[in-house]
């Protein structure tokens, strides 16, 4: 929970529970100190201490209630949160929520201010809208999957469509839509699609291309994927990789001189004829050292290298320690927070709760009595 700090301070969300990038985006406004409540499934509640598995960072910062969506007086039930409530995020596919009755117009009919946050890989509409999907299937149709690969394209994680080009457009589409709720008093939808999202990442290269700096229709033949020699990664002696990305003249230089390579020996930067030969320089000499011995080198150095570290040696690096960019919260490695504030006071990583652990709580702030939440919790409407 938010503890009442953070910049979304004072917002309440409900969240109906999910997969990937709607949990992401609850994620994203509880880190900034919204007042996210889960709506998870009343018969996923169990024991506290049954835990089959290791807990998921995405719920973390949450309140979590177990409603049964398939019961009308559980529907009800939500219903009575999203009049309290500044917005509603969920990630079913197109018609799921209108068939449990929890529709936008009758969300907006009980609350004209909400803002109803629907994330889906396709959209609410189109050709594609009722099909399945997945990330990779996403940024495929936006083309940004083509653009990233040497020989064949090659999927970046799930962090393009589900989390860059989903999760946080949603994120940034709730923010949005509650401050123009907050001025005009009319909520809205937010229509938060993948293959949108992703697109809207590759803004930068349609604007290269429309100025003759991007082959549209060819992979690895451009400046920032991995065609040019001085943006690209490296293997050292033991068999790890250095990141290098000195585009700039300058830094280009530095690069040389730290490699102690003689540009009067090589190819010009820009020399595109001359890039095989600059490449198996450059690569010759990074297979001398070790990765530790490249970073020593480079260290503080303007030649935009770095090593390649793996997320746990990411966690270890002095300069992410110095920052607390990550944090163990009950033993759990997690990253922190982000962005970061010169006023507003971030609550770190909130603790990630039991499926229905504070439904008393919860229905209890809805004036339901004690009594009425019990007998709810025999007819296994909530847990």
């Amino acid at each position: 929970m938010s503890d009442g700090v953070g910049p979304l301070s004072g917002i309440r969300i409900v969240e109906i529970a999910g997969l990937g990038p709607a949990p992401f985006c609850g994620m994203m406004l509880s880190d900034m100190g919204a007042d996210v409540i889960r709506i998870d499934r009343a018969a996923l509640v169990r024991n506290p201490d049954d835990r089959s598995t290791g807990p998921d960072l995405l719920n973390r910062g949450r309140r979590s209630v177990g409603i049964d969506l398939k019961d009308p007086e559980g529907v009800e039930l939500v219903l009575q949160l999203i009049e309290g409530a500044d917005g509603l995020i969920e990630g079913f596919r197109p018609g799921v929520m209108e068939r449990l009755g929890l529709a936008p117009e009758v969300c907006l009919g009980k609350n004209p201010k909400l803002v109803f946050g629907r994330m889906t890989g396709w959209g609410q509409d189109g050709p594609l809208s009722l099909t399945a999907g997945h990330d990779i299937d996403y940024i495929a149709l936006s083309g940004v999957l083509h653009a990233i690969g040497k020989e064949a394209p090659v999927p970046p994680l799930n962090l393009v469509g589900d989390f860059g080009g989903g999760g946080m457009f949603l994120a940034f589409g709730m923010v949005t839509g509650i401050l123009h709720a907050t001025r005009t008093g009319v909520g809205q939808v937010v229509d938060a699609s993948m293959v949108d999202g992703s697109a809207v990442l590759s803004t930068m290269i349609w604007a290269l291309s429309n100025m003759g700096a991007w082959d549209l229709e060819q992979r690895s033949a451009n400046m920032l994927d991995g065609a040019a020699p001085w943006y690209d990664s490296y293997e050292t002696a033991d068999g790890r990789h250095m990141a290098v990305g000195a585009i700039e003249p300058q830094f280009y230089v530095e690069l040389l001189r730290l490699l102690a390579l003689d540009p009067a020996t090589l190819p010009r930067q820009h020399d595109r004829d001359g890039w095989p030969m600059l490449r198996s320089v450059i690569g010759e000499r990074f297979k001398s050292k070790t990765l530790v011995e490249w970073a020593l080198i480079f260290e503080d150095s303007d030649a935009c290298v770095a090593p390649v570290l793996t997320f746990t040696e990411a966690a270890n690096h002095p300069h992410n320690m110095k920052r607390g960019t990550f944090v163990a919260v009950d033993n759990v490695m997690q990253p922190s927070p982000a962005p970061r504030f010169s006023s507003s006071t971030l609550p770190g990583p909130g603790r990630i709760p039991h499926v229905g652990s504070h439904t008393s709580e919860i229905l209890t702030e809805l004036g339901i009595s004690a009594d009425e939440i019990n007998t709810l919790r025999q007819r296994k409407i909530v847990g």
